[in-house]
Order: C-alpha cells, then structure tokens, then sequence
C-alpha cells in the first residue's frame, strides 16, 4: 500500500503531457517589432526636445544664473550666493511673499469653496443643466489678458460697472484696486472668476461617480440636505478636494497676470508678488541673478507642494486599484 501510494503521483505527473514548445519567432518579426517601437521613439523624441529647448534648459539655466552675475552681453561671474543675500535684504523681497501668501489663503477661502458649492447646485438641477456648465465654464475660454482688462475697467472708480451699480443702489462706492485694503482681495475675485469653470467640471464629474444609494440611505435615515453634503458628499470627494487645494496652492503663488495688467504691483506694493517681483529684477532693474535667486526660491517651495502632490496622487489611485 506505501509503494504504491508513493509510486501514484509520479505516474500521474508522467501521464500529464508536457506544455508544447512555442515555435522561435522569425527574425523578420522582431525585426517588425523594433521598427514599431522606434517610430514610438521618434514620435516621443520632438515632444521631449520642446520639454528640454523650453522647460527643462531655462529651468537648469535659471539656477546657474542664481549663482553668478549676469548682464545680457556680457561674460556672467561667479558670485556665489550673493544673489540671495541681496534679494533677502530687499525690503520688497517681505512684501512680495507676504501678499504672495495673503492672495493664496484669501483664494483658497473664496475660490475653493465657490466652485464646490456651484458643482452641488449644478449636480442638483433637472433642466438647462447643459446651458448653466457652458455659462460657468466660459470665463475660462477667455484670454487671461482679456480677462483682467475687462475687470479693469470694471474696477474703474469713476465710470466702472461695480461702482455704478454700488450708485444704483445707493450705497458706497469702493476703491477697489486703487485702495491699498481692497486691491489683493479684488484681484482675488478676478482670478477666482476666471479659473472657476474648469474647478467646477472636476467637482461635477466627482459628485456624478457617488453612488445614488449613499444618497438614499442618508435621506432614510432623515438625514438633511447639509447632513448629506457633510457625511456623504464630502467624504466621497475627500481626495479630488485635497488634490484641487494643492494644485490651487501651485497656482495661486504663481499668480502674476492680474497684478501685472490690473495694478502694476500697486498701490504701496499692496499687490506685489514674488512672480512681479521677479518681472521686476529682471526687466526693470536689469538684475538677472537676483530674478534667478527668487525663482530658485519659489521653485523649491512648489517643489515640495509637487511632491505632496504626487505622493498623495499614488496613495490615492493605491487605494483605488485595491
């Protein structure tokens, strides 16, 4: 009975038939193969060499820069860090950060939570759904420069459309980009409109992927409107509004365009941020190694935000394929 208890595997692996050879591939067909994937290569190569010619080479050049003292048409020398200690001491270098951080907290207040609400409403109609996401995602197919000249003359203290509305219902007027406590949280506004569109479809397409389910058992339950939006809504889209807020983040503390065409870094520096004033090292004052020096210092700040984005990007699509 041992024997053949111990003999029976091995004449059962004998009686299955081995797995049949796979025939060599002609050499044509590898042949084949490696042109297919070179023509891939070359198609890849003209997006790679814009990436080097206008990102990645400006960016290395930039830092070089940082590091030495550069004037167009001249031979650049090696300054070391005294780019920095200059840009450090500059008594704009305070204001420029400080209203540079002000815009980024006053439009994670203001544009993060508009575009979220107007998803939920826009989630909630049953007609003209199509015309209002056209209508809330127009301002972004308007040029940025357009954009903030039409809020220019919006903004004008004498014939403006704000302050003549303000008139029509006789209340008081405002300085808006003319007072030096009004002009940050007015350009805030500016941007906020024009980046709202694109904000507003990502929460949309969030909101559409909950289950209806959720919904109906929290309205089972005798959950409320707001009581739905906190436990259901909220937690569902926890991750695209955390990825949203980053790249808000980026953005914002990029924010250049409206300060330039709207205010000119005014009035008292009340909108001059590190983005001006690095427009302003380099085009004003000639200074191309301290425009360097703050763009290396930015660079590494939205570096960091980068690599929080990217981690929390794995993380999160970790957690979607398990």
């Amino acid at each position: 009975m041992t024997k053949t208890a111990e003999r029976r595997p091995a004449r059962e692996r004998a009686a299955v038939p081995p797995p049949p050879r796979q025939p060599p591939r002609p050499a044509g067909h590898r042949r084949r193969r490696l042109a297919e994937q070179a023509r891939a290569y070359a198609f890849l190569l003209g997006g790679l060499i814009c990436f080097a010619l206008f990102s990645w080479y400006p960016a290395i050049r930039a830092v070089v820069i940082a590091f030495q003292k550069y004037t167009p048409g001249q031979r650049p020398q090696w300054v070391g860090t005294a780019n920095f200690t200059h840009v450090l001491h500059d008594p704009e270098f305070a204001d420029a950060w400080r209203n540079t951080l002000v815009f980024t907290g006053l439009a994670l207040l203001i544009g993060f939570a508009v575009p979220f609400v107007l998803a939920l409403v826009l989630n909630e109609l049953r007609h003209a759904r199509a015309f209002f996401r056209v209508a809330v995602y127009l301002p972004v197919m308007i040029p940025p420069v357009v954009s903030a000249l039409l809020w220019k003359w919006f903004y004008d203290p004498g014939a403006g459309l704000a302050n003549e509305a303000l008139r029509t219902l006789h209340l008081p007027t405002s300085n808006w980009t003319n007072g030096a406590d009004t002009a940050l949280v007015s350009l805030v506004l500016v941007a906020t409109w024009a980046n709202l569109g694109g904000t507003v479809l990502i929460y949309l397409a969030a909101l559409q992927s909950i289950p209806g389910e959720l919904y109906e058992a929290a309205e089972l339950d005798g959950a409320n409107l707001l009581q739905r939006v906190r436990h259901v809504t909220v937690p569902q889209t926890r991750f695209v509004i955390l990825m949203l807020m980053l790249l808000q983040i980026i953005a914002t503390m990029q924010v250049f365009t409206e300060p330039f065409v709207i205010t000119g870094g005014g009035p008292e520096n009340a909108t001059v941020t590190v983005l001006y004033l690095i427009y302003k090292y380099a085009f004003l004052y000639n200074d191309f190694g301290g425009a360097c020096a703050l763009s290396v210092m930015l660079l590494v700040l939205l570096g960091l935000f980068s690599a929080l984005y990217l981690r929390l990007t794995r993380s999160g699509s970790g957690q979607e394929d398990a």
